[in-house]
């Protein structure tokens, strides 16, 4: 069973995720603090999905995010937060998170996010054995890794399928929605700024002057272009 884990210190909000995820068909792991959330995290390797609070006792869903994203970058990650603002959803996705939900939410967008980064994971993705090589770079669509120049950088997920779309449409203007569509699926129900912070992340990774971006340019009022 597809397995996900839940770090919620309200236990009626975490009651009401955990219904609609068993009835979803996830096997659910729970914690309240940050490390009861570490501790399931040891003895379940097999999560791929983490729900983070980012209000939390004894620590903050942003720092769990970190650490966790810091061990293991095939997680999917989702920040959980009652908070509008929109400094909060930028740290979140910065510090490592592929998306985030606003409370309130309803049954349908929590098992649809879900459900979404569930299939970023790898984990229902058909192997295919050949490379994409593209100047300095090689990614490897068959253990998921991208090299440059010889050296592996550690991508989420979610980065990596930016990274592949990319590497498949060279010299082609990309849409925000295109990114959208083709990464996170059709039925996705979040925001385009998921796309701009995660490329945001990807460049401060793969570029050499994040900053001044050269492979990752920035297309005005459309999107964006994979260029060497």
């Amino acid at each position: 069973m597809r397995k996900i884990l839940v770090l919620e210190d309200e236990t009626s909000i975490r009651s009401f995720v955990v219904i609609n995820l068993n009835r979803a068909g996830y096997e659910v792991i729970e914690a309240g603090t940050g490390a009861e959330a570490f501790e399931q995290l040891g003895k379940h390797p097999d999560i791929k999905v983490a729900i983070l609070d980012v209000m939390l006792p004894d620590t903050d869903g942003f720092e769990v995010c970190r650490k966790i994203r810091t061990s293991d970058p095939n997680v999917g990650i989702i920040m959980l937060t009652a908070r509008t603002q929109e400094m909060d959803k930028v740290t979140g996705l910065m510090t490592g998170a592929d998306d985030y939900i606003t409370k309130p939410f309803s049954p349908a967008e929590l098992t649809a996010r879900v459900d979404a980064l569930y299939r970023r994971t790898g984990t229902v993705e058909v192997v295919d054995s050949s490379e994409l090589i593209q100047g300095p770079f090689r990614l490897n669509t068959k253990n998921r890794t991208l090299e440059k120049s010889g050296e592996r950088i550690k991508l989420t997920q979610v980065e990596y399928s930016i990274m592949k779309m990319f590497m498949d449409n060279p010299g082609t203007a990309l849409s925000r929605e295109d990114i959208l569509n083709t990464v996170w699926g059709r039925d996705y129900f979040g925001e385009l700024k998921i796309a701009d912070v995660n490329i945001r992340r990807l460049r401060i990774k793969i570029e050499d002057d994040p900053t001044n971006p050269t492979f990752i340019t920035t297309v005005w009022g459309f999107g964006y272009k994979w260029g060497l």
